[in-house]
């Protein structure tokens, strides 16, 4: 049990490696953002925008929104980790497991082959509503497929090989796509799947915004009975738990998380993997304190990695999923060597 002494100490820690990390962030990148022209850009924002100069607009409409995205979106795929990990009882679960991320890929693709021929790219909203929805039917897919013909209802077991099968068909509707594809189509398919804040804005930081804050209000309702369920289904009931609502709550909760962020940034990996094991390492697997500081530590890790992919190449860019990816698949096996992977 953690004590509330190192529980505030560990929250504190993160916030301070949060507000400096977005600071960096929002300082360095393509065109270097000094202290003062942060400053005075807030000001001359309620008093006289007319007359800011190009990197105060830069910090304003580009750098600042970008920055809340990432937490925003970092927060989201630690926390839909740390609620799939914990409510299928198994620490290599990730979000995308359940057909969330790749039906995202596969309605994004729709759109960056077929958008034109059925005149579905007019906005600047047709992107993330494919995705969206992409989302949205995989994850039913899921659901439907998993429920078992004589008691109508689905097993965890199911739900995560039916999830499989269906990650692998969206993913080929992907491959598919992406062969009949022109090279600029096929250009943003590969990007988009390979995740970026290029497209970060303040709608996006709204919509994204509200969807991480009142999913992960819902979640937290939740954690003491995923705390109950670690101990086994059975042993959760007796105690008062009704799994099926819980279920049903956490999966939703998930899904409407990941679809969201993903429609807005593309596919990052090993967020949602990740994140929850490293704090399990610092304080245990009690929920209550996972999901609230897995919304922090997703937040770093996302504002790391996307400082990194702006830094190596500028002033171009790398998808910041080939970030995540590198830093994430060590970090992992370290922490399956160090036999830290037990809820």
């Amino acid at each position: 049990m953690l004590n509330k002494n190192k529980e505030r100490t560990i929250t504190l820690l993160l916030l301070i490696l949060l507000v400096m990390t977005t600071l960096f962030s929002i300082r360095f990148g393509a065109v270097n953002i000094s202290v003062e022209e942060i400053g005075s850009s807030i000001q001359k924002y309620f008093s006289e925008i007319g007359v800011m100069s190009l990197n105060e607009r830069i910090f304003l409409e580009i750098r600042l929104p970008r920055a809340l995205l990432c937490i925003f979106v970092g927060a989201s795929l630690a926390m839909g980790g740390t609620l799939m990990q914990a409510l299928f009882r198994n620490p290599i679960v990730e979000p995308g497991l359940i057909g969330t991320s790749s039906g995202a890929a596969f309605g994004a693709s729709l759109y960056f082959v077929l958008g034109a021929l059925f005149k579905f790219n007019t906005g600047e909203w047709t992107l993330p509503l494919a995705a969206c929805a992409g989302a949205i039917v995989s994850t039913v897919l899921v659901f439907i497929l998993s429920q078992s013909r004589e008691q109508g209802k689905s097993s965890i077991v199911a739900v995560l090989l039916t999830g499989i099968a269906i990650n692998a068909l969206f993913m080929s509707g992907v491959g598919f796509l992406s062969y009949i594809a022109r090279d600029p189509q096929a250009r943003s398919i590969t990007f988009w799947g390979l995740g970026t804040l290029s497209g970060a804005n303040w709608h996006s930081v709204i919509i994204v915004g509200i969807s991480t804050v009142l999913s992960g209000l819902v979640a937290f309702r939740f954690a003491k009975g995923l705390n109950a369920l670690m101990i086994g289904e059975e042993e959760a009931q007796l105690l008062g738990t009704n799994i099926k609502r819980l279920k049903i709550y956490v999966l939703g909760v998930n899904v409407v998380m990941i679809s969201v962020a993903t429609a807005f940034v593309g596919i990052i990996s090993f967020v949602g993997l990740v994140v929850p094991h490293l704090l399990r390492m610092l304080h245990g697997s009690d929920n209550r304190h996972l999901l609230r500081h897995s919304a922090l530590l997703g937040g770093i890790m996302l504002s790391m990695a996307d400082l990194i992919s702006r830094m190596l190449l500028r002033p171009a860019e790398l998808p910041i999923g080939i970030i995540t990816s590198v830093v994430g698949v060590p970090v992992f096996i370290f922490l399956l060597r160090r036999k830290y992977y037990f809820l």
